[in-house]
């Protein structure tokens, strides 16, 4: 070998040393440190530990809510496994799994219950249509609007934009410095592009930009519009791209909902005035078989509906959908209406009384006995034990965990002494439910034809107030509603976003469909199914069209939908009430507790029954139920439950399959017996109670 040759390799070997030397010290590596801080569930964090790599690097996480800048993770499930993948800024990528071990007894069953949520998620809110391409669920954008920034509560606030860094119709980039703004206390603030594109200037130099312009818009004026050159994907904080679902169960409940409107023939409009005639007490036959009034069954089924959903979903909805959201939610409520009626009436026509005069109806019993007269008994009878296990596990989770829980939050945020003591104020709360539900059906009616008319005043009335107090801007909150309806900013999710978000929230709050409302009317004393329909009838108008569409009126009328977006749907609700008076919070935290002691008296009955039909009807069987429930109710207070009340709660929306499908059936049923009432009114064959005869006198 001659010298050059040995020289060569001796070059050759130390080059490689050094290389190897080199690629050690640059090695990329990821380490993953995580930490669970107590036994709260939910709140596990990680943290990411990186060597070598070239900075700066990139963390997508596996949880949405995480920036792709943030090396930090919070808020994540103990027990479950997550990932994050870290990107160096040379493309190279290292990904980790990990798992933060669930260690309290809360935390491992919360764990264990989060499969089965993720599982009947994937069914309900499926999306068939993306599935098959029929339109793009992704949400694009074609411009990002500059805001002001936020710099307290205070729905008042005013900047004046003391210079523009960049021309009108100018390029910029993201992160460029593009504005200075100060504030009345002279103080300034840099305003950056978080967008690259054409910036379009909307206020002057100059100019003073207020958050709630005179002219009526509700929505933060823009101090500047970024044009894109192309429509962009929206993405959640992760980098994972948003995208609008068109839910099958909220599919499944309006196609329902709209089918019965048709197929009665708009019972919804035509039934209306009689509705309220059987409500006021005109038809009221004292001697019909049944133990309540047909008042009190709507009573009893609206407190059932009326409850958070109609303050903090709505915030919610009305704060991701805008102010078009509205329009299609009071839309959704009507459409219910008419399936309330179908439900209703086969509740009442195929109920059973003992000889001791307890009454045993609902879906259960229609759906079991209304398709063994079709010849479709095994159906029957498999949707009927179905439908019970469903409303079992909703009356406990939906119907009282959950209403335990969040009004334990909110009181407990307006008496900051009761922090920390869940436990005692769940077993105040279960001993006031229990007084109620002890006495059975007749004491549930009683409280809640009571208290229903009582919160529901209440807390209009608290609406109405806010909405005078902002009177001027009438005109242009329902230009709001009415644009965003049918031409929704892109940001909101598009039109597709605005239109499925408020019909979500009606179906979820009304329950139309769900069957439930048909085992409180099933008690109703009554020689006419069908009346029962009509009775049900106004309650998806209360639940929804009213009460529902208020508390939207106020989110929009005081702005706070556009101005408060990061808070939750509770605190957005309460900051608009506090946005008028001060202590209207406090009113508010009243009002909540109300619903949500009264939904949870009524959905006791709804699970009793379900749980009568599966293991007996004795008195014993219904009281170990009663016991049993009143234990949920303490332990929804005391407890921090995650994913339990997600999947209870998703049971309410499921009890629609089976129901929904008995009511398809039996359509033409109702429909022979509903022209049979109407000839039967109109010839003047129905009972009127002679009281009501002699007050018109």
């Amino acid at each position: 070998m001659t010298k050059y040759s040995l020289l060569s390799l001796f070059i050759f070997i130390l080059g490689s040393f050094a290389s190897a030397q080199h690629s050690t010290k640059e090695a990329f590596e990821v380490q993953v440190e995580w930490t669970n801080p107590d036994s709260e569930i939910n709140n596990g964090t990680a943290k990411v530990i990186v060597k070598g790599g070239t900075a700066p690097y990139l963390y997508k996480w596996s949880n949405v809510e995480t920036p792709l800048a943030s090396d930090e993770s919070h808020g994540l499930i103990e027990g479950m496994k997550h990932s994050v993948l870290v990107t160096d800024a040379e493309g190279n990528s290292v990904s980790k799994t990990f798992k933060i071990p669930a260690e309290s007894i809360t935390e491992i069953f919360n764990s264990g219950v989060q499969p089965a949520v993720d599982v009947l998620g994937a069914v309900l809110f499926w999306d068939a249509f993306a599935s098959i391409g029929l339109y793009d669920p992704v949400v694009y954008a074609s411009h990002k609007d500059v805001l002001l920034p936020r710099i307290s509560k205070a729905p008042q606030e005013s900047f004046l934009v003391k210079s523009w860094l960049v021309d009108h119709e100018t390029q910029v980039e993201k992160g460029q410095k593009i504005a200075i703004l100060e504030n009345k206390e002279q103080k300034e603030y840099i305003i950056y592009a978080d967008a690259a594109g054409k910036l379009e200037h909307i206020a002057q130099q100059g100019e003073s930009v207020s958050r709630k312009p005179e002219t009526g818009s509700f929505k933060s004026p823009p101090l500047g519009v970024i044009h894109f050159d192309e429509p962009q994907a929206l993405q959640h904080p992760n980098g994972d791209v948003k995208t609008n679902t068109i839910p099958f169960i909220v599919i499944w409940l309006i196609l329902g909902s709209i089918f019965f409107t048709l197929r009665l023939k708009f019972v919804n409009i035509r039934g209306f005035k009689h509705s309220i005639d059987l409500a006021k007490g005109k038809y009221d036959d004292p001697n019909a078989p049944g133990t309540i009034t047909h008042f009190q069954a709507m009573a009893t089924a609206v407190s059932a509906t009326v409850g958070l959903g109609n303050i903090a979903g709505v915030a919610v909805a009305i704060s991701l959908g805008g102010a078009g959201a509205t329009f299609w939610m009071f839309l959704a409520g009507f459409f219910g209406m008419s399936l309330k009626f179908a439900e209703c009436t086969l509740g009442v026509k195929y109920r059973d009384i003992d000889e001791g005069g307890r009454i045993f109806g609902g879906p259960m019993n229609y759906l079991r006995y209304g398709l063994e007269k079709k010849n479709l008994k095994r159906l029957g009878k498999f949707l009927a034990a179905f439908f019970a296990v469903l409303g079992i596990g909703a009356s406990f989770g939906g119907g009282n965990m959950l209403q335990s829980n969040q009004a334990f939050k909110i009181v407990s945020e307006q008496i900051p002494a009761l922090q920390g003591h869940g436990f005692m104020f769940g077993v105040l709360f279960a001993l006031l439910v229990g007084a109620v539900i002890i006495g059975g059906i007749r004491s549930i009616a009683k409280v809640t034809a009571k208290v229903v008319p009582v919160m529901a005043i209440f807390y209009v009335i608290g609406c109405l107030v806010v909405i005078g107090y902002h009177f001027e801007y009438i005109g242009g909150a329902f230009a709001a509603i009415f644009e965003g309806a049918f031409s929704a900013d892109a940001l909101k999710g598009g039109f597709i976003g605005v239109l499925i978000i408020g019909l979500q929230r009606a179906a979820f709050s009304s329950e139309a469909g769900v069957g439930s409302a048909a085992i409180a009317h099933s008690a109703s004393k009554t020689n006419h199914p069908i009346a029962d329909g009509f009775t049900a009838l106004v309650e998806p108008f209360i639940d929804t069209m009213l009460v529902c569409t208020m508390t939207a009126l106020v989110l929009i009328f005081t702005g706070m939908h556009e101005t408060n977006t990061g808070l939750g749907g509770v605190e957005l609700t309460a900051d608009a009430f506090g946005s008028v008076v001060s202590w209207f919070p406090t009113v508010l935290a009243i009002a909540v507790f109300l619903f949500a002691f009264s939904t949870m008296v009524s959905w006791s009955y709804y699970g009793m029954r379900s749980w009568t039909y599966l293991f007996g009807k004795s008195k014993k069987i219904e009281m170990i139920y009663k016991v049993m429930y009143l234990l949920f109710v303490v332990l929804g207070a005391s407890v921090s439950l995650g994913a339990v009340l997600s999947f209870a709660d998703m049971m309410i929306l499921a009890m629609s399959f089976p129901n929904i499908i008995g009511l398809y059936i039996m359509a033409p049923e109702i429909n022979a017996d509903m022209k049979a009432y109407w000839q039967k009114l109109k010839d003047g064959k129905l009972y009127i109670n002679p009281q009501y005869l002699k007050t018109k006198k």
